[in-house]
């Protein structure tokens, strides 16, 4: 399975996946994930937001035990970030019917879409529309890079968008969701190889827009100047330190820039802040605080500033009895939080939810250098299966 979806979205210039929301990297996974679930007997069913399920047994009889992740990618992003929980989903469920296990609840394995955001700048939308907690009219204002609106981009690959929304219905045969996912970071790297989630960080997305003013590059004086990329500069450095001293994260990885000439002085810069700290406090003052330095700055440069919050998830408590449930299961598993969103923190507030982490030596993710080692991964496959069998089967 690993090699199948090796080579689907990976550019050959930077080794990285670029496997983003309806593309064509993205179709030939999903046509991965539906012929794996073909060539097992189960239940292939697509939903009305675009998630891929496969069933064993039957849905409506309520009470599902759910696992999974996503296929999506950031740009550029590593082969394990989502891939590892879907395939060891399927790897986890073909060791479950060698040891011949007998199912007392519904299974399904399912690939949530657009977990990443990388087209539209929401994070997991296909979870975010079927909890309702991101709304039908606010995902069809949502556009990519080029234009393109989101119910244009489903309807190209052939996906209904006059169905998507809540689907209150669908969750309510959910009995527990556990994710299997790569470790972000190096939390398990000197202990075992599979861990336990025990929260996931508040975070979100802002969009700070720079309105500068258009003008030469060789004859402008420098006083004359309202240089928006001025402003930004100065805005992503007072991000980095007022982060520091909060004990919180702040990244600018993604700006654009108009009119985008070398010889030009931009007229706006746009710059997308992610923000993550360990409560929701902090993290509404680092915000307030990254945003009252780029207004000081932009007064001082002549920049009007504006922020927009794109997205926002506050803290998630995993479910606390099955968390150690599972903790125990596995035999005392290591109990981690972490600062990454997920599409099991988006259903957490609906189901109980539980994640499992596999140990990633580096603690790189979100680029080419993604790694886990074989046998951690089968390590993780491992536990996944002891867990679902003690939920599904006893």
């Amino acid at each position: 399975m690993w090699a199948e979806l090796l080579p689907v979205g990976r550019s050959a210039a930077s080794g990285g996946y670029r496997r983003f929301a309806w593309n064509a990297a993205d179709a030939e996974c999903r046509a991965w994930f539906e012929q794996q679930a073909r060539d097992r007997g189960l239940a292939y069913e697509l939903d009305r937001n675009g998630n891929q399920w496969a069933w064993l047994g039957d849905p409506a009889a309520g009470d599902a035990v759910v696992t999974g992740s996503h296929l999506d990618s950031v740009p550029d992003g590593g082969a394990f970030d989502g891939p590892l929980g879907v395939v060891s989903s399927f790897a986890a469920l073909d060791e479950l019917r060698s040891r011949n296990a007998e199912f007392n609840r519904p299974l399904a394995i399912v690939n949530f879409g657009d977990e990443e955001g990388a087209r539209f700048g929401v994070a997991c939308i296909g979870s975010r529309l079927t909890a309702g907690v991101l709304g039908r009219e606010a995902a069809y204002e949502l556009r990519d890079a080029d234009g393109v609106r989101l119910p244009d981009a489903m309807e190209r690959a052939g996906q209904d968008p006059t169905a998507i929304g809540a689907d209150h219905e669908r969750l309510a045969r959910i009995g527990a969701f556990v994710e299997l996912h790569v470790e972000q970071g190096r939390h398990l790297a000197e202990h075992r190889p599979v861990g336990v989630a025990s929260a996931i960080w508040p975070h979100g997305r802002w969009r700070f827009d720079f309105h500068g003013e258009a003008n030469h590059a060789g004859t402008t004086r420098i006083e004359d100047r309202r240089d928006p990329m001025l402003t930004y500069a100065t805005t992503v450095l007072a991000a980095r330190k007022k982060a520091r001293l909060a004990g919180a994260l702040a990244t600018f990885g993604k700006v654009a820039v108009e009119p985008n000439g070398t010889n030009a002085i931009a007229s706006l810069v746009r710059g997308w802040l992610d923000s993550r700290a360990a409560d929701e406090p902090t993290l509404a003052a680092l915000v307030a605080e990254i945003e009252r330095a780029a207004a000081e700055r932009g007064e001082r440069d002549g920049v009007r500033v504006e922020l927009t919050r794109e997205s926002y998830t506050p803290v998630v408590d995993f479910d606390g009895p099955l968390r150690d449930r599972l903790a125990a299961v596995l035999g005392g598993a290591p109990v981690l939080p972490t600062g990454a969103g997920h599409d099991a923190g988006i259903l957490a507030s609906a189901v109980p939810t539980a994640m499992l982490f596999v140990r990633n030596p580096s603690g790189v993710s979100h680029s080419p250098a993604e790694h886990a080692e074989t046998a951690d991964c089968l390590a993780g496959v491992a536990a996944l299966a002891d867990v679902l069998e003690d939920l599904a089967c006893h």
